[in-house]
């Protein structure tokens, strides 16, 4: 009797939980149809789903030209490479003056003032690659490098002048019209892959490869221009207002700062494995972070699509704002673990299949480095969230933590473990900077409560 009333009980609880589910799936269908009749969203999703074409194409390139490529110069040629554009990607950062999302900032709070904000931030931008370049050029002598590494430096960062012309982008992106910006890249990708592909088939020496490094942000900023005028705009190079350049980096100082030391610690490893260890380490632990880092682009993307409808959310209530946030953490988190998990059993064959056998202690490097890539996704929306928030500093503070972490720990594991010891300190970095760092900081106790349920409760985010 007692077993019936019991069989009875679990059959009606799984009779409840079916009809909930279906009333669920029922209230998601009608979500998704409304959404097809909704502007807005469709606006967004075409214009993140041109940059996501763009990146799919860059990621196929990347597959048969720059994976192609670093088989054709073997770890060692490919180690100086590497090392040459982690040196300069250094003082890039420098160059852009931390303006790139403040300037899409502006452009969506003052549309009609497009060609005066676009004008200043463009001479800003100059004039810092110009700085930039007077203190490589002072800095570089000092350094161990040998005269043609020095040499290859040099030509790389004469190019960050053209990187000028992002603010024709930014402006783009404010309009959300990633379509037009997407062409433009796609051009700049087809021609530097022919000339790739026509370099190692002529077997052309490591100089000009280098030099295809700078005639891609040339062919960028070519593009740009033509597309700008085409579209009658103003000229905005003709336009500087003193007034708005002083706001400008009034808000984009810490972001320079910020971008410095990002991209210390996310290049600092390759310039301090060619110093422990030298060039051949060097090309065997950039080959694995190059294909770990190829999926990068996806939170970039969304995240940058998605920028100005965060920002407009916010307008609608905290509640609504914060459960957007909630959905886009919980989003990138586990397209992340869905990326890491599989790569980590294949890494190997990846690794060979790629780069060639030459490359084969790449494999555990990556199966390793690979799983930073949950706390990178989490770290590019947050970005956008403390910008949005004007907490730039804190941005600066947090980057700053995970950058000294990364060059205590290299200094201590990479002559411990090689290569695998810079693996290892760039992933417990990533994880201090990106969430542990929440623990500390009362204003981000929302985003870290965010953050954990996206990692451990993603069921409960949408």
């Amino acid at each position: 009797m007692w077993l019936s009333k019991i069989s009875k009980q679990i059959i009606g609880y799984f009779h409840k939980v079916n009809k909930t589910k279906t009333m669920i799936l029922k209230e998601m269908l009608v979500r998704v149809l409304t959404l097809k009749e909704h502007q807005g969203f469709l606006k967004y999703l075409k214009n993140t789903s041109w940059m996501m074409a763009e990146q799919f194409l860059r990621m196929i390139a990347g597959l048969f030209v720059a994976f192609w490529v670093a088989r054709y110069l073997g770890p060692e040629q490919f180690g100086v490479f590497s090392y040459t554009l982690a040196f300069t990607a250094i003082f890039s950062g420098v160059a852009k003056l931390g303006l790139d999302g403040i300037m899409v900032r502006e452009l969506v709070n003052f549309p009609e003032k497009y060609d005066v904000y676009l004008g200043t931030a463009f001479w800003l931008k100059v004039i810092g690659a110009i700085l930039v370049i007077g203190v490589v050029t002072l800095i570089v002598p000092f350094t161990s490098n040998d005269v043609e590494t020095n040499v290859f430096i040099f030509i790389i960062v004469m190019g960050l002048v053209f990187q000028s012309f992002e603010v024709i982008e930014f402006y783009f992106q404010s309009q959300v019209l990633a379509k037009v910006v997407s062409i433009c890249k796609i051009i700049q990708l087809v021609l530097s892959s022919l000339v790739k592909i026509y370099l190692v088939l002529a077997k052309a020496e490591l100089i000009w490869f280098v030099f295809v490094a700078t005639f891609d942000v040339m062919t960028l900023a070519v593009s740009y221009f033509i597309v700008y005028r085409l579209k009658e705009k103003k000229s905005f190079y003709k336009e500087f207002d003193v007034s708005i350049a002083r706001l400008l980096l009034k808000d984009s100082w810490p972001l320079i700062f910020s971008s410095i030391v990002v991209t210390i610690y996310m290049r600092i490893d390759q310039i301090m494995i060619k110093e422990m260890l030298g060039e051949y380490d060097v090309g065997i632990y950039s080959s694995a972070v190059r294909l770990s880092e190829v999926f990068y682009f996806i939170p970039m993307i969304i995240s940058t699509s998605l920028f100005p409808a965060i920002i407009k959310a916010k307008k609608q209530g905290e509640r609504h704002y914060k459960k957007r946030l909630q959905q886009l953490y919980t989003f990138m988190v586990w397209v992340a673990i869905a990326i890491a998990t599989p790569i980590t059993f294949i890494a190997d064959w990846l690794i060979v299949c790629l780069f060639g056998s030459a490359y084969l202690e790449a494999g555990l490097v990556l199966s390793i480095h690979i799983w930073a890539a949950i706390f990178v996704f989490l770290g590019v929306p947050f970005s956008k969230y403390l910008l949005s928030e004007n907490l730039s500093k804190l941005a600066f503070q947090r980057t700053l933590l995970g950058a000294i972490i990364n060059i205590i720990l290299n200094f201590f594991l990479i002559p411990m473990y090689g290569v695998l010891g810079a693996a290892v300190a760039t992933l417990i970095s990533q994880f201090v900077a990106n969430y542990v760092y929440d623990f500390f900081d009362a204003r981000l106790k929302s985003q870290l409560i965010i953050k954990t349920k996206s990692i451990f409760m993603p069921w409960d985010c949408f």
